[in-house]
C-alpha cells in the first residue's frame, strides 16, 4: 500500500464527520479497507489457483485471462480461477468472454473441442446474466469438474490445519504493527501539527486541491 496513493481516493471530509481525532485512527482504518479490498485477488492468486493447477494436471496459461490450461487429444480445456463470484459484475463478465474467445479464434487450427471455464473457489454457480461462451462453475462443482470427486470442496477445509493458521496469524499480526507503524509515522510527517492535532485543511489540499 502507498499511503499517499490511497489518501488520494479517499473522502477526508468522511474522515472528518466520523470523528477521527488522530493518525493512528485514520491509517488503520485505511489499511484495514485496503487489505479487505484486497484479500479475495490475494486468496485466489495464493491459495486457489495453484491447488487448482496441481490437482488438475493442467499447466500455467500462457493466454491473458486464462490461468490453467488442460489439453488432451480431443479437448483443450481453459481454465480462469477466481476466489468468488460475488466481486464479478456484469463488465468484467464479457471481458472475460472476450479473452476466451480471442484465445478460441487462435486454437482453431488445433480442431479441438475448446471448453473454457470460469471457476470460482467458493460459492454456488449462477446462471450468466448474459450470453456467454464459457461455463461458470463455483464451490463444490467447481472441484468436482476438476478432480471427479463430490466432496473435494470439504477436503479443501479440512487441510487446513489449526496449528499452522495460528503461526500464520502471528506473523500477519506482526507485520500488521510494523505496516501501521510505517504508515502512522509518514501520516504524522505530513499531515500533523506540531502538537500532534490532524491538519485537516492540509490533508485536504492535498486530496482536492489544483495541481500546480
Amino acid at each position: 500500500m502507498r499511503l499517499k496513493q490511497v489518501l488520494r481516493r479517499k473522502n477526508p471530509y468522511l474522515f472528518k464527520a466520523l470523528g477521527s481525532q488522530n493518525a493512528y485512527e485514520v491509517v488503520s482504518g485505511l489499511l484495514a479497507a485496503y487489505l479487505r479490498s484486497s484479500d479475495e485477488g490475494m486468496f485466489g492468486d495464493a491459495f486457489f489457483e495453484p491447488i487448482a493447477k496441481a490437482i488438475s494436471g493442467g499447466v500455467v496459461s500462457p493466454s491473458e485471462g486464462v490461468d490453467i490450461a488442460i489439453e488432451t487429444d480431443r479437448v483443450y480445456k481453459a481454465i480462469a480461477v477466481k476466489s468468488g463470484p460475488n466481486p464479478f459484475n456484469s463488465s468484467q463478465r464479457k471481458r472475460q468472454d472476450d479473452e476466451f474467445k480471442a484465445l478460441r479464434s487462435r486454437l482453431l487450427k488445433i480442431r479441438k473441442q475448446f471448453d473454457p471455464i470460469l471457476g470460482h473457489g467458493y460459492g454456488k454457480t449462477r446462471a450468466p446474466t448474459a450470453a456467454v461462451i464459457y461455463r461458470d462453475l463455483a464451490g463444490q462443482e467447481f472441484w468436482e469438474e476438476l478432480t471427479g470427486d463430490p466432496d473435494f470442496y470439504l477436503k479443501l477445509i479440512r487441510y487446513m490445519h489449526d496449528e499452522d493458521i495460528a503461526r500464520h496469524r502471528a506473523e500477519y499480526a506482526r507485520a500488521w504493527e510494523i505496516a501501521l507503524n510505517r504508515y502512522v509515522r509518514e501520516f504524522t510527517i505530513l499531515f500533523c501539527r506540531a502538537d500532534g492535532t490532524i491538519d485537516w485543511e492540509a490533508l485536504v489540499q492535498f486530496n482536492s486541491g489544483k495541481d500546480t
